[in-house]
């Protein structure tokens, strides 16, 4: 069966609102793909597809004035491996995004065979993991 998966097709993310989450991946080097939208009994549900990282988000933001549908599921992080997580984060932060989860990275020199990671909040709460292997 594993021989059919072909990779990462894309991470699906719901924002409250799309320009905000757009211009939020935009800022730290994603571009959109694609947009669209879908007809829902409660009214026009946005789509937006980003590249970022090698791979894409689909970002959802449902109907106006509707929640997230229950059960949908959630996903508590995504994580985008980088070649250099100083130079990572400091170019972020240079292109105004402050919403580091910590002053500083963090150094696990045992897990997973030694990694560091810094997590960074999107526009909607989505947490994104900086992750450079060691």
């Amino acid at each position: 069966m594993k021989e059919h998966y072909k990779g990462l097709g894309h991470i699906a993310i719901y924002t409250a609102d799309m320009a905000e989450s757009i211009a939020f991946y935009e800022t730290i080097g994603g571009s959109v793909h694609a947009r669209d939208s879908v007809q829902t009994p409660e009214g026009e549900k946005k789509l937006a597809l980003v590249a970022f990282g090698g791979f894409l988000l689909e970002l959802i933001e449902p109907p106006a004035g509707t929640l997230v549908p229950a059960g949908e599921g959630s996903i508590p992080h995504f994580a985008v491996y980088v070649d250099d997580l100083d130079q990572t984060a400091a170019a972020i932060k240079a292109a105004g995004v402050l919403s580091f989860q910590t002053p500083e990275k963090r150094v696990l020199p045992d897990t997973f065979g030694g990694l560091q990671n810094w997590f960074i909040a999107g526009p909607s709460g989505e947490q994104i993991e900086l992750l450079q292997m060691l």
